[in-house]
């Protein structure tokens, strides 16, 4: 056998009987990090403390001592607090560890989610998100993982929707001070005409703490599914029309856009503009295993939700 006195020093040709071998010497690879799990607990706790502060009235005061209205003492309601702590957590843990879980299944790099506080009344949260890999994933993996999460939370918040609305109560309408309200979406007018068919004449529905939730659960899993870059509508799109969903989401955005300047919907306008920054071009994927007529059918009929599930104006003052 030849000497390997002039091969270099990381590689050299083995003979073994019948078979040769390129053997490379190569350090190595580093192990890989392990995932950061304190963070995203420290997240969690964070945000169940400020959806609880957001209906307990905590949160209300915690600002009247800030902005220094001595005259404004809100009333604490604990029970209140929890009830929708316990029912929003749910639906956003149930659409996260959708994504996560599908994640899991397909192999692809996926992070644990990550819930945003927001230390402000009504609601105390801007939902929570998750850190993956779309590149390796082809057409049904994406397509799976997208469309699991909101189908995960949407379940829950339909539920609390109904339940909470059945345990709203009645009050009487005043003519000195009438009160704000929500905007209502076509899908929770349904749900509220089959919970509380009739309202008595000069009163309002005071929405229950879990009911308002549920409210919430529907109006984040219609901005998700927004057909827009990386948003889980946008996942959906470019696995439905890959070679058209760049041209349907400038378009999209262009149009939200003009609604934002010119329709009188400024109060979404930080939403646009976080899009415009992380863009509304999809990245590639690996492609393949395009999606059957199953999945095409729910894909579509997924996005139409928007129609039905998105409030243009959530609040009313």
């Amino acid at each position: 056998m030849p000497a390997d006195d002039g091969d270099p020093p990381a590689s050299r040709t083995v003979l073994y009987p019948e078979i040769f071998v390129d053997a490379r010497f190569e350090e190595p690879p580093p192990e890989p990090r392990p995932p950061n799990r304190r963070l995203p607990v420290l997240l969690f706790i964070a945000t169940c403390l400020s959806s609880f502060g957001a209906q307990s009235g905590h949160l209300d005061r915690f600002w009247a001592l800030i902005l220094g209205a001595e005259d404004f003492v809100p009333h604490i309601r604990p029970w209140e607090g929890l009830q929708y702590a316990l029912a929003l957590m749910t639906i956003l843990l149930c659409h996260e560890f959708g994504h996560y879980l599908q994640a899991r299944h397909y192999e692809i790099p996926a992070s644990l989610p990550h819930f945003v506080p927001m230390p402000l009344p009504p609601i105390g949260t801007l939902g929570a998100v998750i850190g993956m890999r779309p590149r390796a994933a082809d057409d049904r993996a994406l397509f799976d993982l997208a469309i699991t999460g909101p189908i995960a939370g949407l379940i829950p918040a339909l539920i609390f929707s109904y339940a909470g609305l059945q345990w709203s109560t009645f009050e009487p309408m005043s003519a000195e001070a009438q009160p704000g309200g929500l905007g209502v979406s076509i899908l929770f007018g349904w749900i509220a005409d089959l919970a509380v068919p009739s309202v008595p004449e000069n009163h309002y529905v005071l929405l229950h703490p879990v009911a308002f939730a549920g409210w919430f659960g529907i109006l984040i899993t219609s901005l998700n599914l927004i057909p827009i870059g990386q948003l889980d509508g946008g996942h959906i799109l470019y696995t439905l029309v890959p070679g058209r969903a760049h041209l349907v989401s400038m378009l999209l955005l262009a149009a939200a856009a003009a609604a934002v300047v010119f329709a009188g919907y400024g109060h979404w306008a930080l939403m646009i503009l976080l899009l415009i920054l992380i863009g509304p071009r999809h990245p590639p994927t690996a492609r393949g295993r395009p999606l059957d007529r199953k999945r095409i059918v729910l894909g579509w009929l997924m996005l139409l939700f928007v129609l039905v599930g998105f409030t243009p104006r959530p609040f009313i003052f």
